[in-house]
């Protein structure tokens, strides 16, 4: 949970609210209903909706969601999992009686162990999660960042980062390379999926 913990962080972070919340969703749905993680989760999701929902002056929305995130992060201690989650519910609070506040005061930024993370601070773990939502919401072929992730986690479970890996990291950091990158990475993508192709079978 923590690498899609902090990529969702600092997709946030970078602004992209609607984003965040598909870093946190596949984890959030394989949780314990009720469980501490879950509500985590469950209330960041609702809270960067409010957020997105207030920047596009859907008061009725941002505040809905905002009293809906704020309950799931109630009985949470302010600090869980290193989330800052005493503002998040402060400014959950002040959004659900004015979501007009989005317009004065700055939602506050998310913080993992007290740093505000931004994409350029994530692991390779992270990075690979970070990489496969921002792909998604970018357009670009799902197929391919979802198996490059997931030859990038075979590696890394074996302590390696390998091409996967890097070419993940560099889309997440390298925001004027993007297209570069992803024609690489399907290039990689390709190839690997080919010998992957011509063994198959031949030891069945």
């Amino acid at each position: 949970m923590d690498a899609a913990l902090r990529a969702g962080i600092a997709i946030y972070n970078a602004g992209r609210q609607h984003a965040a919340h598909d870093a946190w969703e596949d984890e959030w749905l394989a949780l314990e209903d009720g469980s501490r993680d879950e509500r985590l989760l469950h209330g960041l999701i609702q809270f960067t909706a409010a957020v997105h929902h207030a920047r596009d002056r859907n008061w009725t929305g941002a505040a809905g969601l905002a009293e809906s995130g704020g309950d799931y992060l109630a009985a949470l201690p302010a600090d869980y999992r290193g989330v800052n989650v005493g503002d998040v519910r402060a400014f959950l609070a002040a959004l659900a009686r004015d979501p007009e506040v989005v317009e004065r005061r700055s939602p506050p930024p998310l913080r993992y162990d007290g740093a505000a993370l931004a994409l350029a601070d994530l692991d390779a773990p992270a990075a690979v999660a970070a990489a496969v939502v921002l792909a998604e919401h970018a357009g670009y072929d799902e197929d391919v960042f979802a198996d490059a992730a997931a030859y990038a986690r075979e590696a890394l479970a074996d302590g390696e980062l390998d091409e996967f890996g890097v070419l993940l990291c560099d889309f997440v950091t390298e925001t004027d390379q993007r297209a570069l990158v992803a024609t690489r990475l399907r290039q990689h993508v390709q190839r690997r999926r080919q010998r992957d192709s011509d063994v198959a079978g031949l030891f069945d």
